[in-house]
């Protein structure tokens, strides 16, 4: 495939016609959107972003508010599945009805433009931080979905992103859904009491074992691309796009794919956002007997250096916290707030208490805000990866069988060779992790 995409026939005619017309009707006038009058801004006022990953959260999530922005301006977008990559080009260029949406198979073709000002980067787990830190390395802003692949990716992460001072926004639309930041709010402001313990239940894995049989690769699909920094493994339909999650290889299973959501509300209602548990115990079972290999059950708890003890278990995606004075949460994702008595639930947060930042514009808002600003985003690189590290010292702890010692300053265990193996992993030739 060529690194650009051919103008269809269709849109030959289409794109010569409106030319055409606007040749006739107004041959020497340059319209005020242009300068940046009646409302709208300046193409040189725009952030030109480019897209790495257009699957189906990228299409379907990160790219529609991207297009609706009246400051950015989607330039490029890349995919492996060429496929995904013509959709994505099409649905770009449909928008600003013209033919110009830059389409490769190679992210590095986006990252070497200088016309990009920032990424939105949404690939599977296991290229985040490589992708994100040759991002940085090339001068962009980032904003990469969750979560890292280890605990070590993303230290690295966040040295890159200070030491080039470069805006990096986590992606997930939790801090700005109005449910969770209330909740976040009523407990940082002592609504419940002091806190005591939090309940968190994260879904079960939606899949059965999956099917491990060796097939031939797609023609659309750069395999050896979409495998990367990974072991080498036989392609078949269930390893690629939406099932990497249930494969370690690639992700974190079901705890890394929902604990980074309902993991960041406990941790920001905790006041432990940039920090994390000093305790892991925990329990459970791997898939087996076929593709998938990543937890199937679990039973966690968790102890932090302020003695609030946290739960995880599988169940209907829930969360609560419990205080001496009552508790405030919801059961179902997104679903209402509940509380324990009506003053909770009914309770004002006055203008002298504390106020989370949040963006009810979501994260694309936020990021792009950010972008212009300089400013931190609402899920900054920090938080983003202790979240994550919350979701990857369950999966050690499961893995090694026994209670384990955290130290979150110092981001290490404490005497355990064989859970400070589990910190980092192995990377496939040429994709180590770039020093930026």
């Amino acid at each position: 495939m060529s690194k650009t995409q051919p103008i269809t026939r269709r849109r030959f005619f289409k794109h010569t016609a409106l030319a055409a017309s606007a040749a006739v009707v107004a041959p020497n006038i340059v319209p005020a959107r242009v300068l940046g009058r009646e409302g709208a801004v300046a193409p040189s006022n725009r952030i030109t972003v480019g897209f790495i990953g257009t699957g189906d959260h990228g299409m379907g999530w990160n790219l529609p508010p991207y297009l609706r922005h009246p400051v950015a301006k989607v330039i490029a977008v890349c995919d492996v599945d060429s496929r995904r990559l013509f959709r994505a080009s099409e649905t770009v260029n449909d928008r600003y009805q013209n033919e110009d949406c830059f389409a490769t198979k190679d992210f590095r073709e986006v990252l070497a433009r200088p016309d990009i000002d920032a990424v939105m980067i949404s690939t599977p787990d296991h290229w985040h931080t490589i992708i994100s830190l040759l991002a940085i390395q090339a001068g962009k802003d980032v904003q990469c979905e969750k979560p890292t692949l280890t605990i070590n990716e993303g230290k690295v992460l966040i040295e890159a992103v200070r030491k080039h001072k470069k805006v990096f926004q986590t992606s997930t639309e939790d801090r700005a859904v109005p449910e969770y930041h209330r909740m976040a709010e009523l407990v940082r402001n002592g609504r419940i009491g002091k806190l005591q313990r939090i309940e968190v239940i994260l879904p079960k894995q939606p899949t059965g074992p999956g099917d491990a049989t060796p097939q031939p690769v797609p023609a659309e699909l750069d395999y050896e691309r979409w495998l990367g920094p990974a072991p080498f493994a036989p392609y078949t339909r269930e390893r690629v796009h939406f099932n990497f999650r249930w494969i370690w290889d690639y992700s974190g299973g079901i705890i890394c794919d929902w604990g980074a959501h309902l993991f960041d509300t406990a941790q920001w209602a905790n006041n432990t956002e940039r920090s994390g548990p000093v305790e892991i115990e925990a329990t459970g079972t791997h898939w087996e007997g076929g593709l998938y290999n990543t937890v199937k059950d679990y039973d966690v708890t968790y102890r932090y250096a302020n003695g609030v003890v946290m739960t995880c278990k599988p169940g209907q995606p829930s969360i609560k916290f419990i205080g001496t004075e009552g508790w405030v949460g919801n059961t179902g994702w997104r679903a209402a707030v509940q509380a324990s008595s009506p003053a909770i639930l009914e309770s004002k947060i006055g203008p002298e208490e504390l106020h989370l930042y949040t963006n009810p514009k979501g994260e694309h808002d936020d990021f792009l805000l950010c972008v212009k600003s300089r400013k931190d985003p609402y899920f900054p690189v920090d938080i983003g990866h202790r979240v994550s590290s919350v979701c990857h010292l369950a999966n050690i702890a499961i893995k090694v069988g026994r209670k384990l010692k955290w130290d979150p300053a110092k981001e290490q265990f404490s005497g355990d060779a064989a859970a400070t193996a589990l910190l980092d992993r192995k990377r496939r030739d040429p994709w180590q992790l770039p020093k930026v």
